[in-house]
C-alpha cells in the first residue's frame, strides 16, 4: 500500500485535487469516511457556492463545468447590501466590470458528484472510502497514514482536505484560530412569487442575517437565515406552512408568499484559520486550512485556489526531478496561499463582527460604512475585482487590497 500522495478527505477540495493532480505520473489514494455510494451521488446538503470568474475557469480546466446540468447553475448577475429595514442597499453592478455577471451559484452536492466522476475516471488514483483514518505519522524518510482497517498507507506526503474541523490537522499537532460566532445557519431552498432578477442580497437585519442566492429558476432561490441557536431550533420545530409564513415575515414580504423547496440544512457558524498550512511532509487545503465566514462567498473559492496553488507546485518539482515533499516547496505553497488568503479572513472576521452587532453603536457604524462604501468606487471595484478576476493573482491582489485596513 505505497503511494506518492494521500488525500485524507473526499470533500469538493480533496476531489479537485485529486483531478489536478491526473497525468501527472504521481500514484494517489484518496481516503474518505463516507462509503463510495454517497460519493458518486452525493445528498443534497442545502448549500449553494458562490463561484468566481477563476473557479470557473479552473472548473473547466478540470472537466467538472462541463458535467454540471443547466437547471444546476445560478447566474449571480450583480449583489445587494441591505442595512436594517433599508430598501435601497449597497449594489455591485456586473456592468462595470466589463463582465456579463459577477459570478454563478452552484449546488454543493453537485460540484461533489462532477468532481468525483472526474476522479473515477483516473487510474492513477486509488480510492479507499468507507474508512476512517486512525493515525497520521510522518518522519524524514516518509509517512503513513494508519486505517480503521487495519492497512497502513505508505507514502511520500500526505495531504488533508477533511473540513474546517480537521481531525487530521489536530493530529499533526497544527494549532487552528477558530472563532465561533455563537449562531446557527440555516440554509433552505425556496420559491417565491417576486423573481430574484439574479441578484444576491446579504441583508443585516437586527437580531438576524438573511442572504439571498440566486439559481436557475427565476422565482427560487437559496435563502440563508443566520440566528442564536435557540433561536433557531424554535423556527426549526415548526411545520412547513408555518415556516414558509415565518420566512416570508423575515423578509419583509419583499418577495411575496414563499414556498419550501428543498431540505431545511442547518450548520454552526464557525470560522477557522490554520496556524500553519505545512508540516514536514504534510499539507493542509480546502476549510481544512482556510474555513472562511460565508457572508463574503470565497471559503470553496479558496479551496479551488490553495489546491490549485499546491498542484502546481508538485507538478513543478515532478518535471524537474525534485522531491514533492520538500520543505521549500511546501513553505512556497504556504506563502502563497496565506498570501492569498489573510488578508480578506481577517477583513470578514471584522465585517461578520461589525454587522452582526445590534449594539447601537455598532448600528450607526454600519450604515455610515454603507453610505461610504456607496460612494466610493474603488471600494465597490476591488470587492468586485475578486470575484471576476479571470487569473489568480489578480484574485489575490483583489483580495489583498478588499482586506487593508
Amino acid at each position: 500500500m505505497s503511494f506518492d500522495i494521500v488525500i485524507i478527505g473526499a470533500g469538493p477540495a480533496g476531489l479537485c485535487f485529486a483531478r489536478s493532480l491526473a497525468g501527472s505520473g504521481l500514484r494517489i489514494a484518496l481516503v474518505e469516511r463516507q462509503p463510495e455510494a454517497a460519493l458518486v451521488a452525493p445528498a443534497d446538503d442545502g448549500r449553494e457556492i458562490a463561484i468566481t470568474h477563476h473557479s470557473q475557469r479552473l472548473m473547466r480546466e478540470l472537466g467538472l463545468w462541463a458535467r454540471l446540468h443547466d437547471n444546476e447553475i445560478g447566474t449571480l448577475r450583480d449583489a445587494m447590501v441591505i442595512d436594517g429595514d433599508d430598501h435601497d442597499g449597497l449594489m455591485f453592478r456586473h456592468d462595470e466590470t466589463g463582465k456579463s455577471q459577477l459570478g454563478w451559484l452552484l449546488s454543493n452536492h453537485a460540484i461533489r458528484r462532477a468532481a468525483y466522476a472526474e476522479v473515477m475516471e483516473q487510474p492513477e488514483s486509488e480510492r479507499i472510502t468507507g474508512v476512517q483514518v486512525t493515525a497520521v505519522r510522518t518522519a524524514s524518510d516518509g509517512a503513513q497514514v494508519e486505517l480503521n482497517t487495519g492497512d497502513i498507507l505508505h507514502t511520500q506526503l500526505v495531504v488533508a482536505a477533511d473540513s474546517r474541523f480537521s481531525e487530521t490537522r489536530r493530529a499533526m499537532g497544527i494549532p487552528a484560530s477558530m472563532h465561533d460566532f455563537g449562531k446557527t445557519m440555516l440554509v433552505l431552498r425556496m420559491q417565491h412569487d417576486v423573481a430574484h432578477d439574479q441578484v444576491a442580497w446579504e441583508w443585516f437585519g437586527v437580531g438576524q442575517t438573511l442572504a439571498l442566492l440566486p439559481l436557475h429558476d427565476p422565482h427560487t432561490s437559496s435563502v440563508v437565515l443566520t440566528l442564536p441557536p435557540q433561536e433557531m431550533q424554535a423556527l426549526l420545530a415548526l411545520d412547513d406552512t408555518a415556516l414558509e409564513t415565518a420566512m416570508a415575515s423575515r423578509f419583509q414580504q419583499r418577495l411575496g408568499a414563499m414556498r419550501i423547496a428543498g431540505p431545511r440544512c442547518s450548520y454552526p457558524l464557525v470560522g477557522v484559520y490554520a496556524k500553519r498550512f505545512v508540516a514536514g511532509r504534510f499539507a493542509l487545503i480546502g476549510d481544512a486550512a482556510v474555513g472562511m465566514h460565508p457572508v463574503t462567498a470565497h471559503g470553496f473559492n479558496f479551496g479551488l485556489l490553495g489546491q490549485a496553488t499546491l498542484a502546481r507546485e508538485l507538478r513543478a518539482a515532478v518535471a524537474a526531478g525534485q522531491p514533492i515533499h520538500s520543505r521549500e516547496l511546501l513553505r512556497r505553497y504556504e506563502r502563497k496561499h496565506r498570501l492569498a488568503t489573510h488578508p480578506l479572513y481577517l477583513a470578514t472576521q471584522m465585517l461578520a463582527g461589525l454587522y452582526t452587532d445590534d449594539r447601537r453603536p455598532a448600528r450607526v457604524a454600519r450604515k455610515l460604512a454603507l453610505r461610504v462604501g456607496a460612494r466610493l468606487r474603488p471600494f465597490q471595484m476591488a470587492v468586485m475585482a475578486g470575484l471576476t478576476a479571470d487569473a489568480g493573482s489578480d484574485m489575490r491582489s483583489a483580495a489583498f487590497q478588499l482586506g487593508r485596513p
